[in-house]
């Protein structure tokens, strides 16, 4: 108690000691590593971050895209039919005025870095930034040259094949592979090589610091360097059990995986070849010990420059992803593998190791970051700051997590997730019901059963009273 009102009343100067910020996100990364229980998985760096956090069981995206998942994050503002709802979403022109968690700090004495891939668009809220937000390849202070170029970019095509082209002609290789390329010539390490740089900037600087960095793998396509593929031997996988659509499940919450449709050697319909899907089971792997090995170069550096016992360091992914539960890959759906995150956060002077099954949001990053650092939280925000589970990760909390992808809404309760389908004029015309108790894997949709009525009831209404609605755009004030 007394550490976290010495925090707090930090927290709340507005000298040089405010708590800097090292924001880490990760595309496609689902709860699969060792600190979530997943033993199988090499994730030591991950797991080192967890120690000192607290470690959120439920935490879930807004929505399952990059885009509209980043934006709604970055805003604190739900999804809604027509704002926030494909992975090409803008938080600046789909809210427009609304002030975004970079801008928030940077008019509040912060220098704001972006890395990688922050906001789906670079562009995004590009005054929010103290410097323009940097890709790998672009010229930045601090940034490491280009990588070179080689033939073929990795073992990823085989012999005597064609390159498959998506719905917008782009030409793409194979979905997984081994790369012959280092770990510095691949996007992810030069995100740490810049990330790192501009750590050792901000030290010089003695300004409090907002880095943003975003992680590309284990997005599509699983490929990264041999030793990576070599921690999975082969025969490390199994295809899930529910490798099956859900018992009563609506059509239309099942997909094609059209994400995955796009990369040659994949079949347009229908099933993956076994070997293919394990092999990209095995690839997804790989490119999660291979991300996790750049955040603990960040992270080493970090502790090197005696940067962390002044800096909260957070962490979460834009959204789950499919492996094969369903049938379904990759995420843009309503279900659980979809929907649940990653999300820990280390803060100095609070302990750490600590986990909480609180239901969180993704948007209530902002109001957290904005508490944590003593600043305001503007009006316009429509999460709920966390702060209060670092003090105590067991008292009661939300009682529903709501999410949305295009035409279906859902809501996540202790012991249910429910999803109803509408059209545009918001007319119902599918739902399904799932009893996290009993079927934790959601492979029984049970909404259309006896003794179901009064819950389906209950959470229609709480859903529909609770979910982003179009025109809602909060007080820009």
């Amino acid at each position: 108690m007394r550490a976290f009102a010495i925090l707090l009343a930090l927290c709340s100067s507005l000298h040089a000691e405010r708590p800097n910020i090292l924001m880490i996100a990760v595309d496609d990364l689902r709860p699969q590593l060792k600190c979530y229980g997943v033993e199988q998985v090499h994730s030591p760096n991950l797991d080192r971050l967890a120690a000192g956090s607290l470690i959120f069981n439920r935490a879930y995206c807004m929505v399952p895209t990059c885009g509209a998942s980043r934006a709604s994050l970055m805003t604190s503002i739900r999804p809604a039919q027509g704002r926030f709802m494909t992975h090409l979403a803008s938080a600046e022109k789909e809210a427009p005025g609304i002030t975004t968690l970079n801008t928030h700090l940077k008019q509040n004495g912060y220098t704001t870095l972006s890395n990688g891939k922050v906001f789906h668009h670079p562009e995004d809220s590009a005054a929010g930034w103290s410097e323009p937000a940097w890709r790998p390849g672009a010229v930045a202070e601090g940034a490491p040259p280009p990588a070179p170029k080689k033939k073929g970019g990795g073992k990823n095509k085989q012999k005597g094949e064609t390159k498959a082209k998506d719905e917008k002609g782009k030409t793409r290789g194979r979905p997984y592979g081994v790369s012959d390329l280092t770990d510095d010539e691949h996007s992810d390490g030069q995100v740490a090589l810049k990330t790192m740089a501009d750590l050792r900037r901000m030290k010089e600087s003695g300004q409090p610091f907002f880095i943003a960095a975003g992680f590309f793998k284990p997005h599509l396509p699983f490929i990264c360097p041999k030793k990576y593929w070599d921690l999975y031997p082969e025969g490390s996988f199994k295809l899930p059990t529910n490798y099956h659509a859900p018992k009563d499940a609506p059509e239309v919450s099942i997909h094609n995986s059209g994400e995955l449709r796009a990369y040659s050697g994949v079949p347009k319909q229908g099933p993956l070849p076994e070997e293919m899907a394990l092999e990209m089971i095995r690839g997804y792997h790989a490119c999660v010990s291979f991300t996790d090995a750049q955040i603990g170069r960040v992270l080493d550096e970090l502790e090197r420059l005696d940067l962390a016992k002044n800096t909260i360091v957070i962490l979460w992914g834009d959204h789950g992803w499919n492996l094969a539960e369903h049938t379904l890959w990759c995420k843009h759906s309503c279900y659980e593998t979809s929907l649940r995150v990653p999300l820990m956060i280390r803060v100095p002077g609070f302990d750490g190791g600590k986990k909480t099954e609180a239901l969180t949001e993704l948007i209530d990053v902002y109001p957290t970051l904005c508490e944590l650092t003593g600043v305001s939280v503007p009006t316009h925000v429509q999460g709920r700051s966390f702060v209060p589970l670092l003090k105590d990760p067991r008292q009661p909390w939300k009682s529903e997590a709501i999410s949305r992808f295009m035409n279906g809404d859902t809501i996540r309760t202790d012991t249910h997730r429910f999803s109803e389908y509408s059209d545009r004029e918001q007319n119902a015309f599918a739902r399904m019901l799932y009893d996290h108790h009993t079927d934790p894997d959601e492979n029984m949709n049970i909404s259309e059963q006896v003794g179901q009525s009064a819950t389906v009831e209950d959470l229609t209404t709480r859903l529909r009273s609770g979910k982003g609605k179009p025109g809602d755009l909060p007080s820009k004030k």
